[in-house]
């Protein structure tokens, strides 16, 4: 069974059990606790909490999707037999209506029956400080097999954390198969608040988890996920391509290089923050293990593997924007130049003087080191010290040690040796990671920009003024994408900055460049007309009946912020709003659409910015 079959049979065996399939959504959040999209279950958080409408938005309380995610946590364990940053996330969901009998009982069949596995065994939470054990699971479980092996865990095993700072979330059964764990059925019953306590949720929710890649390896009767046919034709090219690499390295160019991929689609781009510094880790991490310092090595030969990438997830349609490949190149090419420019900085350091033993320096030849760089090399190589220049120059600490190792005279660091100055490493990153989390909360999520119809960024009085111009644009560019393509373009998302506008709508079919330009004339006339942007509160329906655009996503409380842009009677754009906004559409500045692409099924983004 392929894995496209395996998708196929998930979607269509829940959908005829009355689930409505929902399409993926980005890789990119709008839960700004977490940087990336970690399980199928953060689109659906609303959902849960009583602040969405299953039943409006989606014509049914069950849903089921197959998840596109990201977790980096376990980024340097990847290469192993198990470990992966992006994989797919098969998850059928109710808010309401099924529990615990229904979900475990279509588990089971689907695990049984379509896939034809046998299960080992399954566990479910024992019980643990003041939350009580699951024994209604157990009883379902044993009602349909009398047979089958339950075992008991506590929550470290069986209880399902929320995704992000707080959420939805409560006791899990886990089902084995072949000694590998395939499906997790989370039963949310309980919402857990910023400080750690347990309320239990109005309305209770099933949210399940089963990884394709593991899914696709006990199906496909493989000893790890990488000789599945997910993986096992992008390892062959990989081996095709670059010559001489280990398997471990082909196993983390095929992961990394799919991750890089889906960011890019999603609209990463590499940087030394946030999202765009893990892209940036992936991707030259993926060129590292190509192995980077063979000057054979030629970036077409990464492009070649990507393209494949490409192929094999020809279900994603965002992979074939061809500036995603070319994003990719670039980035090969900078950190080529980055590479060069290292090995030329770290040789001038070791022949400028080093430090010996008791702190003196050696011998100064007339040498000047590199302006920016230190100009010396410590006697012992540290952790913290590595992670300062791949801090400064993007070196990475592999390829530092490396290349410090063969200066003559300079002693092998043993095993134990590198396995202290890679802790240490970790644990400086990790410290950095923290702070840099932080300061993105201290950011963004302390000054109460934080809009129900998506997220709106400052830090200062400054940004605010930008971002508030972005946002004020974002409702013109609805408006005109309604005027120029029909009202079935409704708002999807938002993320804004005090750089950039990013807007994502509802629309079957890619936009045509005349259809772009067309809205962005359109957006901008109003902007060069100075209408005034007017902002009433009233009730919810009142507001509805007014011709108000809602975010289809939320529920809204019965009274509302409606924002007008133009005259009451004659107005170009009318939505729920939480603000801020200008007063005046000249304060906007001129509109610029930068990008327009598809994001998954039904569902594509623009970028924009002012000037």
């Amino acid at each position: 069974m392929t894995h496209s079959q395996i998708r196929e049979k998930f979607l269509k065996f829940f959908e005829s059990r009355g689930h409505k399939i929902v399409p993926s959504s980005s890789l990119l959040p709008t839960d700004l606790s977490v940087l990336f999209t970690t399980a199928g279950m953060q689109q659906f958080k609303p959902y849960y909490t009583g602040q969405g409408d299953a039943l409006k938005d989606f014509g049914s309380l069950n849903t089921v999707s197959i998840q596109k995610c990201l977790r980096t946590s376990d980024i340097d364990e990847v290469g192993d037999e198990s470990h992966l940053t992006f994989f797919e996330m098969l998850g059928n969901f109710s808010f309401g209506g099924y529990w615990k009998k229904e979900a475990i009982e279509y588990a089971h069949e689907f695990v049984t029956k379509e896939m034809g596995l046998k299960i080992d065994y399954v566990s479910v939470f024992g019980g643990e400080d003041s939350v009580p054990a699951d024994e209604e699971s157990e009883k379902i479980w044993k009602s349909i097999d009398a047979n089958i092996e339950v075992r008991k865990a506590g929550k470290a095993d069986n209880f399902w954390g929320p995704t992000g700072d707080e959420g939805p979330c409560g006791p899990t059964t886990e089902i084995y198969v072949d000694g590998v764990e395939i499906w997790n059925i989370v039963f949310n019953e309980y919402y857990q608040t910023a400080d750690k306590q347990l309320k239990p949720l109005e309305i209770k929710g099933i949210d399940t988890g089963m990884g394709l890649e593991r899914l696709a390896m006990v199906v496909q009767n493989k000893k790890n996920i990488f000789e599945t046919d997910l993986f096992e034709p992008i390892i062959k090219k990989t081996r095709e391509s670059i010559s001489g690499i280990s398997a471990k390295s082909e196993r983390v160019i095929a992961d990394h290089l799919r991750a890089s991929l889906f960011l890019i689609a999603d609209g990463v781009v590499p940087s030394n923050k946030d999202q765009g510094y893990i892209l940036r880790r992936l991707i030259r991490r993926a060129i590292t293990h190509a192995n980077i310092l063979n000057m054979n090595f030629d970036s077409k030969d990464l492009k070649s593997v990507a393209t494949l990438v490409v192929e094999t997830y020809k279900n994603y349609p965002e992979l074939k924007n061809e500036g995603v490949l070319e994003e990719l190149s670039l980035e090969t090419r900078k950190f080529r130049k980055t590479i060069e420019n290292g090995l030329r900085v770290l040789s001038k350091e070791m022949i400028v003087r080093e430090v010996g033993p008791n702190g003196e320096y050696g011998p100064v030849p007339d040498l000047s080191p590199i302006e920016g760089f230190p100009a010396f090399l410590p006697h012992e190589i540290t952790g913290t010290w590595l992670h300062d220049f791949y801090q400064k120059f993007g070196f990475p600490y592999e390829l530092t040690l490396e290349v410090i190792q063969q200066r003559p005279g300079r002693k092998k660091l043993l095993p134990f040796q590198i396995d202290k100055i890679k802790k240490e490493f970790e644990e400086e990153s990790k410290r950095h990671q923290e702070i840099s989390r932080a300061g993105v909360k201290a950011k963004f999520g302390g000054h109460g920009l934080l809009l129900d119809t998506g997220e709106l960024k400052a830090g200062n009085e400054e940004e605010l003024k930008k971002a508030t111009r972005l946002h004020t644009a974002t409702h013109l560019l609805h408006a005109s994408l309604r005027k120029v393509l029909g009202n079935e373009v409704h708002q999807a998302g938002s993320d804004i900055t005090p750089e950039r506008l990013r807007f994502d709508f509802t629309f079957p079919r890619k936009i045509t460049p005349e259809e772009l330009k067309k809205a962005e004339d359109i957006a901008n006339d109003i902007v060069n007309k100075d209408l005034p942007v007017t902002a009433t509160e009233m009730d919810l329906q009142e507001a509805l009946d007014s011709g108000a655009s809602a975010f289809f996503k939320l529920k809204y409380p019965p009274r509302v912020k409606v924002y007008t842009i133009g005259d009451d009677k004659n107005w170009f754009s009318r939505e729920l709003c939480g603000g801020p906004h200008v007063s005046h559409t000249k304060e906007i500045g001129h509109i610029t659409i930068t990008k327009e692409e598809s994001v998954s099924g039904g569902n594509r983004r623009i970028r924009a910015i002012v000037e």
